[in-house]
């Protein structure tokens, strides 16, 4: 009989356990996705920057000053 309630105890343990796994692991997905969208964005403004310095300093240029 006493086997009963440790059980419970211990399957509900058992599945908050699984419940915070799942949540983590979500979680660094995002992060991760997240990680390589500003990996991408800093690639990006690098190579920009680098198309800029290379440019004469007496051309015109534009520069964004909202959405797109």
């Amino acid at each position: 009989m006493a086997a009963g309630p440790v059980d419970m105890e211990l399957k509900k343990a058992f599945q908050e356990l699984q419940m915070k796994m799942i949540d983590t692991t979500r979680r660094l997905r995002q992060a991760d996705v997240q990680i390589e969208t500003l990996k991408k964005a800093v690639k990006y403004a690098y190579c920009t920057g680098e198309v800029i310095s290379e440019a004469p300093p007496d051309t015109k240029m534009y520069q964004s000053v909202g959405r797109m």
